[in-house]
């Protein structure tokens, strides 16, 4: 259809959509948004609301779909989700003042990874945007990537900067992506060129192509700059730090790009962050140990809160003690005396009960001060906002108060630079009616005595209806009319309303205005001229609260970098006191962690599984590790005996130590541990073409080849996505090359169910055997879940196969086949039928003659000619006819 051919309003529409190609238009039309063509049809399935059309009876009626006005939040919210942008397009001048068709224009860009609103954060969470730019440089005689990772989070002002160097530095960027979790995920659109290697490993965040010239360093350079108001950048710490710089400008650049009306006022610091500055964990690793998700499920599926080590361990009281606490978790400290200043912090908090109670009441009291700090600064603030501020804000006397006599270091640190912000808290507490309404247009806001001239108003106002109610009381006896009342609506004004039965008694100087089914609307020149007062009044009024409302926000917002040292302060004793709250309910122990090599834990327990074990007590086992005669503990036992666990209990035992937690044993000695490893579990990745054993040899591999001799390596069932010999020879191998010091010398636990591997105990140095004890009775068997010392004998396969519920003509078949490969010398049954039926009426097949032959055949020793013949002579004896 032509443009000449379209309404006004769908040619409006169109205009402005070809400036929001991508985003779905939200397009006011009354009390709904609509949305048109392409946008209806993705939006009603996305949404699924139902899709109509405009001009139904035309040859081409248009699709369209609505959502109303008063709703919208949770619709845009699903379409975020869905990794979708939305752009709002308003009603811009007043439809009673509109001459034609009214004017339109996008007030708000919504996107991902530039989120201000309450609604749509999700409170636990941080909500960042990031940039990844890389680079190629030469290095020692070859070439070298480096890549440069920003984040800023709009919602909090958090702005930092990385950069990744070296043969991993792809790995370690796509990790930290992990870590981070980013909602928009921004990189330099390559004219010609494919997607970069790196992009293809990142799942979750909307993924955005933007110009190269964006991310060239004069123009990044250029952006920070103007953000910092600096002449040059090397006094935020940015020497050298080429390649970050040039992501964080295309961060800044895509802000302005898409919230062109909003500043960054109360972004005032550029952070810079190290890999040496904590531990890395990988994606598996962070997977494997179920630190904020289960592996059990689905990306969008919901979950037990208490399955996570974060659900059980986030006893925070503020949203922003629970990101806090995330991120801790997610980059746990390296450095010895970061940890012990932690653990000193809650170790005090646990000790001093009552001080952790009245700190812990009074943040039950404290919003999101770094949300609505944000919100004030870029203008949007509500005056519940503020009134929630000033919630937050009467509190941290209190909170100061019980904190005195602390001796912790962290908090003694929080301490010397405390604000109280009693000014802030007065003077919105001055300004504000308690009640105020959630908007401030609705007027209603400023407390009497604040201001002489909102006084002055609101007595007019309240004198002004008095005075309208005195005249009905006096048109009442004038007419007779007992129902006759005055009353008040936005399109007419005030009026009189009188019923058709009294009609006849309606005086002469009654101005018809309006007829409804069952009564007259009148005007009078006395109800005219007092509307004028009133309704004059009431307009001032609200635009003076406006006025007084704006100055109030824009006093405040040039106090945001106080508001956001307070809400750093706040989250920290937030996570303090509920890690030593986790501690004191549930017995944990302070670790000592120190720079030897030892990992020595007395009756450590999981901290997920203990919470979910539904009333039955967690049995609870030792652990030991060191650097010596230690250092690779092979661990052998049944299926669902607990390796796992066990595996998983040690690593996390470990990470708590080192975020500064307490930790679930009786006792417990942490050698610094520089990063953990895991390859636990089966899974595979079909979308690239990896089974679950390349994706196992992938994941071990990436192991050896970043693991040093201060890592912690948790391995379980290395091998078994193969044949028997293959996956044997693969696990023995792995194991000598942890053991080695030469190699690796890694503190490891190497779960298997190759018994074989228990000899490596007298052939290798600091290898040490143990199993998960098992009681056997009447061929019952009971898993007892205690580790100890030793090598287990059987895998007590077929007996889970029966818990399972597998058929008993399967297991008692099983049976048969076990007894009959553990009778034979060479690993293969006899001969023999099976005389419970025809199912298994044939043994075990006997492998060919030839695949002996080519077991014990050294290819390298033959020449290609040999090799050839031999080929031939095999193919030759396939084809003879079997007597």
């Amino acid at each position: 259809m032509s443009s000449s051919d379209l309404s006004p309003l769908m040619r409006q529409y169109q205009d402005i959509k070809r400036g929001y190609p991508d985003a779905i238009l939200f397009f006011r039309v009354g009390d709904f948004y609509e949305m048109f063509y392409e946008d209806a049809q993705e939006a009603s399935k996305l949404l699924s609301i139902t899709l109509t059309s405009r001009d139904k009876n035309s040859p081409a009626p248009v699709p369209l779909c609505g959502v109303p006005y008063h709703a919208a939040t949770g619709y845009i919210a699903k379409l975020l989700s869905a990794g979708r942008t939305v752009a709002l397009c308003e009603q811009v001048e007043d439809p009673k003042n509109a001459k034609g068709l009214v004017q339109r224009e996008v007030v708000r860009l919504y996107t991902p990874g530039t989120l201000i609103d309450t609604e749509l954060l999700s409170p636990g969470e941080s909500n960042f945007l990031a940039a990844v730019a890389d680079s190629t440089r030469s290095h020692s005689g070859g070439l070298r990537e480096i890549f440069g990772l920003a984040a800023l989070d709009v919602s909090t002002g958090s702005f930092w900067v990385m950069e990744f160097k070296g043969d991993q530095a792809s790995d370690h960027l796509a990790d930290e992506i992990v870590r981070l979790e980013p909602r928009e995920l921004l990189y330099a659109s390559m004219e010609g060129l494919d997607r970069p290697r790196w992009l293809h490993r990142i799942k979750g965040p909307r993924v955005c192509a933007q110009p190269t010239q964006w991310f060239e360093p004069a123009n990044a350079a250029r952006q920070l700059e103007q953000q910092f108001q600096v002449s040059s950048l090397d006094g935020l710490g940015c020497a050298g730090l080429t390649v970050a710089i040039r992501a964080a400008g295309a961060v800044l650049r895509y802000f302005h790009e898409t919230q062109p009306n909003a500043t960054l006022n109360h972004v005032r610091r550029l952070q810079i962050r190290w890999d040496r500055d904590a531990m890395h964990l990988d994606s598996v690793t962070i997977r494997n140990l179920e630190l904020t998700r289960p592996m059990a499920i689905e990306a969008d599926q919901a979950w037990r809160v208490d399955s996570t080590l974060l659900g059980v361990l986030d006893r925070t009281c503020s949203a922003m003690g629970s990101r806090l606490l995330r991120e801790w978790l997610l980059r746990p400290l390296i450095r010895l005396e970061d940890i012990a200043a932690r653990l000193d912090a809650v170790g005090e908090f646990k000790d001093r009960l009552p001080e952790r109670v009245s700190v812990r009441t009074a943040l039950r009291s404290v919003q999101d001060i770094a949300r609505i700090s944000t919100r004030i600064a870029l203008g949007v603030a509500t005056p519940r906002d503020l009134r929630a501020l000033a919630q937050s804000l009467a509190v941290l006397p209190e909170v100061r108060k019980r904190l005195d006599g602390f001796s912790a270091k962290l908090v003694a640190d929080l301490l010397r630079s405390w604000d109280d912000a009693v000014d802030l808290y007065d003077a919105i507490d001055a300004a504000l009616l308690p009640d105020a309404p959630h908007s401030w247009r609705d007027g209603n806001l400023i407390r009497d005595g604040y201001d002489a001239g909102v006084d002055d108003l609101r007595n007019a106002s309240r004198e002004g209806k008095n005075w309208i109610a005195g005249l009905e009381a006096r048109e009442k006896e004038r007419t007779g009319i007992e129902s006759l009342k005055i009353r008040y609506n936005h399109v007419f004004g005030y009026y009189i309303e009188v019923t058709k039965a009294n009609l006849p008694r309606v005086p002469d100087d009654y101005i018809r205005k309006q007829t409804l089914a069952n009564a007259e609307r009148y005007m009078t020149p006395a109800l005219k001229e007092l509307e004028e007062r009133v309704t004059g009044a009431e307009e001032k009024l609200v635009a003076l609260e406006c006025e007084l409302f704006e100055a109030l926000r824009s006093r405040l917002g040039q106090q945001t970098h106080r508001l956001q040292a307070m809400a750093g302060a706040l989250a920290t004793l937030d996570v303090l006191s509920a890690l030593a709250e986790a501690a004191a309910l549930r017995g944990y122990a302070r670790p000592l962690v120190d720079g030897q090599g030892s990992i020595v834990i007395r009756d450590g327990r999981h901290p997920v599984v203990e919470q979910l074990e539904g009333g039955q007590p967690f049995v609870p086992n030792d652990a030991l590790l060191d650097m010596d005669k230690n250092r690779l503990m092979i661990l052998t036992g049944p299926n669902m005996a607990g390796k796992s666990t066990f595996l998983r209990q040690v690593g996390l035992i470990v990470l708590m130590a080192q975020i500064g937690s307490f930790v679930p044993a009786a006792e417990a000695r942490i050698g610094l541990v520089d990063r953990i490893f895991t390859r636990v579990g089966a899974s595979d990745n079909l979308a690239r073409g990896q089974s679950t054993f390349m994706v196992e040899m992938v994941e071990t591999a990436h192991i050896l080849n970043s693991a040093t001799d201060r890592s912690l390596i948790l391995l379980d069932e290395i091998g078994r996505g193969t044949s028997t010999y293959d996956g044997l020879s693969i696990a023995w191998a792995v194991a000598e090359y942890i053991q080695d010091r030469a190699c690796l010398g890694a503190r490891t636990l190497f779960a298997t169910h190759y018994h074989e591997m228990t000899q490596l105990e007298r052939l290798r140095d600091g290898i040490k055997n143990y199993r998960v004890d098992v009681r056997e009775e009447k061929g019952q068997v009971t898993f007892l879940r205690r580790i100890v010392a030793g090598g287990a004998d059987r895998s007590y396969g077929i007996h889970v196969a029966q818990l399972a519920g597998l058929p008993s003509r399967v297991i008692h078949r099983a049976q048969q086949v076990l007894a009959q490969l553990e009778r034979s010398d060479t690993g293969i049954p006899t001969v023999r039928e099976d005389s419970q039926g025809s199912l298994y009426d044939h043994s075990l097949p006997q492998p060919h003659p030839l695949v002996d032959e080519l077991r014990q055949l050294d290819l390298f020793a033959m020449t290609p000619l040999e090799a050839l013949n031999r080929l031939a002579d095999w193919q030759r004896r396939l084809r003879e006819p079997t007597s």
